[in-house]
């Protein structure tokens, strides 16, 4: 069954309005909602990027749509409050949160001053960061020391249901590799069809057919055509330079 969900864009509304936004989402029809955990905006001119998880719970507060965040573990957030965070909104919103882990973009996880890694490590780092997430829902207490370091941590306030843990990934490559650990996919809609084609294939090779996809895909509306164009350049024109830029620019300028 295909779901059609609104995407709550943080870098391109401020934080009440986006909320706002959300429920005439749901007034409208939209059956899901979703959003990204941004440090800093894709560029200057989309100018927002309140801190997603304090918007998150307001919006479940004002709505009863199930939601997706996805976020990068191992940088600016610890693997374990990041943890924290989504179970907490799990045990308020019962079996209405999905959580995304990627590997990450510079532009908001190098704000802490570590060294930015190529995308090899970036995977490894995310693929250990993905089990102590895991064994924290679970209520184990962690010990681990590796790419990060956990000491005796434990969650004390889960949801009864896990938290799904859903996979991000945007080449057949990644899609892959997440394909072994994750319980969905998130990936890209726009562009080459193709190209997503593969990436699903990908992931479903590794993880079987019985798992949700979750594709994301930016239309722009407006009045005109001419109108709809400008506005997608304007807010969207950085995501859509292709390669490695996406991933390893530091400023939104």
């Amino acid at each position: 069954m295909t779901l059609i969900g609104y995407h709550a864009s943080h870098e391109q509304f401020a934080p009440g309005e986006l909320r706002d936004l959300v429920i005439l989402a749901e007034q409208a029809g939209f059956v899901a909602a979703k959003s990204c955990d941004h440090f800093h905006p894709w560029s200057e001119r989309r100018g927002q990027s309140g801190f997603a998880w304090s918007r998150l719970g307001a919006t479940m507060q004002a709505t009863s749509l199930p939601f997706g965040i996805i976020s990068a573990p191992g940088y600016r957030y610890h693997p374990a409050v990041l943890a924290q965070a989504a179970a907490t909104c799990g045990e308020m919103f019962p079996d209405r949160l999905w959580l995304a882990l990627g590997s990450g973009e510079a532009i908001n996880e190098a704000i802490t001053g570590e060294a930015w890694p190529e995308k090899a490590e970036r995977n490894a780092r995310l693929g250990e960061c993905v089990e102590l997430i895991r064994s924290l829902f679970a209520g184990e207490t962690v010990t681990h020391r590796g790419r990060v370091t956990v000491v005796e941590a434990r969650l004390y306030s889960r949801p009864n249901t896990s938290v799904p843990i859903i996979g991000a990934a945007v080449t057949p490559a990644t899609a892959a590799f997440v394909g072994r650990w994750a319980d969905g996919l998130l990936t890209t809609a726009g562009g080459d069809l193709e190209t997503t084609r593969r990436v699903i294939a990908a992931f479903r090779e590794v993880a079987g057919d019985g798992k949700p996809i979750y594709l994301q895909h930016a239309l722009s509306w407006a009045a005109t055509e001419e109108e709809a164009f400008h506005q997608a350049i304007d807010q969207w024109g950085p995501v859509a330079a292709g390669g490695e830029v996406n991933w390893d620019l530091r400023r939104p300028s």
